[in-house]
C-alpha cells in the first residue's frame, strides 16, 4: 500500500507541475504575439528609413560619413550579448552565450581587445560563474524594450566609435526567422556599410521565412527637392539608421525569447501528460498486485481453517 500511495503523491505533483507549465505556455504565447506585433511595426519604420537613405544616396555617390569608415587595423571592439532575465526558455540563452564566448575568443586570437557588455540576468550570472568579466551590464530590458532605452546605448556606441576608442561594434542576439526557427548570430553594426544602411530584415510569420531584402531606390519615380542638400540630410539619417538597426536586434531577441519559452513549456506540458499516464499505469499494476495478494491471503486462511 505504501508503494501505491507514493505513486499517487508523485502523480499529483506531476499534475500540479503540468498546470504551471501550461499556464506559462499560454503567457509566453500572448507575450510572443505582442512582441511580434511590435517587431512588425518597427520593421515598417526601418523599411522607410532605408528607402530614404537609398533615394538620397543615389544623388550623392561620393557621400562619406564617419559611421561608414572602415578601420584598417581595428584594435578595440564592443561585444553586446542579448540574453533574458528569466529562464525556462530552452536553449535560448545557451546558444547566445556560446556564440558570445566563441566570438570573444576569436577576437582575442586576432589581437582585438573586446569590451564585453551583457543584457539579461541569465547572461550576467553565467559569465560571473565562468569568471569572465563584463564591462557593462543591463537588467532593465524585458520583453518590451523601449526605443529611448536602446537609443541611449546607441548614442554611447556612436560616440566611442567617432572618438576612435572603439573600432567595431558587434551584437550577439537570437534572430527570429520563423516560428520554428530562431538562430543565434553575430551582427556587426559599426562600422556601417552602404548595404547595411539600405538593408531591411523582414520577419517571417508561421509559413513565411524571414529574409534580408535590399530596398530599391525610388528616385526614378519620385522627384526630391533637397533643402539644404542631400548630404546634410544623409548626415542626420545615417545615425538614425544605426539606432533603428540596434533597436531591431532587441526586438528580435524579445520575440525569440518568448517563442523559445513557449516551445519549452509546451514540451514540458506534453512530458507531464506522458508521465501522468505512466504513473497511472504503475498505480493500477501496484493496486492490482495488492488486491491479488490480499485475496491469496484470504484464500490461504480459509484453507487453513478447513
Amino acid at each position: 500500500m505504501a508503494k501505491a500511495r507514493a505513486i499517487i503523491e508523485r502523480r499529483k505533483a506531476v499534475q500540479n507541475i503540468k498546470k504551471i507549465t501550461r499556464t506559462m505556455e499560454l503567457i509566453a504565447t500572448a507575450r510572443f504575439k505582442k512582441a511580434l506585433d511590435r517587431a512588425t511595426e518597427a520593421e515598417a519604420y526601418t523599411r522607410k528609413i532605408a528607402e530614404l537613405v537609398q533615394d538620397l544616396g543615389g544623388s550623392q555617390t561620393n557621400f562619406q560619413h564617419p559611421l561608414l569608415e572602415e578601420r584598417n587595423a581595428p584594435k578595440n571592439a564592443v561585444l553586446l550579448a542579448l540574453t533574458s532575465n528569466r529562464g525556462l526558455a530552452g536553449g535560448y540563452n545557451a546558444n547566445v552565450l556560446r556564440q558570445t564566448i566563441r566570438t570573444r575568443q576569436e577576437n582575442e586570437l586576432g589581437g582585438l581587445g573586446t569590451h564585453l557588455e551583457i543584457a539579461g540576468k541569465r547572461g550576467i550570472n553565467f559569465l560571473r560563474f565562468q569568471g569572465i568579466p563584463a564591462n557593462k551590464t543591463f537588467t532593465h530590458f524585458e520583453d518590451r524594450p523601449q526605443y529611448h532605452e536602446v537609443e541611449e546605448i546607441a548614442n554611447r556606441y556612436m560616440t566611442l566609435f567617432l572618438e576612435r576608442k572603439v573600432d567595431r561594434v558587434d551584437v550577439v542576439y537570437t534572430k527570429f526567422i520563423t516560428v520554428a526557427r530562431q538562430e543565434a548570430i553575430v551582427s556587426t553594426l559599426l562600422p556601417m556599410s552602404t548595404k547595411d544602411v539600405g538593408k531591411v530584415e523582414t520577419l517571417g510569420r508561421t509559413k513565411n521565412k524571414g529574409t534580408e531584402t535590399e530596398v530599391k531606390s525610388s528616385s526614378s519615380n519620385v522627384p526630391y527637392e533637397y533643402l539644404p542638400d542631400a548630404q546634410s540630410i544623409l548626415e542626420e539619417i545615417v545615425p538614425v539608421s544605426f539606432k533603428v538597426r540596434l533597436f531591431k536586434c532587441f526586438l528580435d531577441a524579445a520575440v525569440s525569447e518568448q517563442i523559445a519559452r513557449m516551445v519549452a513549456m509546451k514540451g514540458a506540458t506534453e512530458n507531464a501528460e506522458d508521465m501522468t499516464k505512466t504513473l497511472s499505469r504503475l498505480y493500477n499494476r501496484a493496486r492490482q498486485a495488492q488486491i491479488t495478494r490480499e485475496l491469496s491471503e484470504i484464500i490461504g486462511a480459509v484453507a487453513a481453517l478447513e
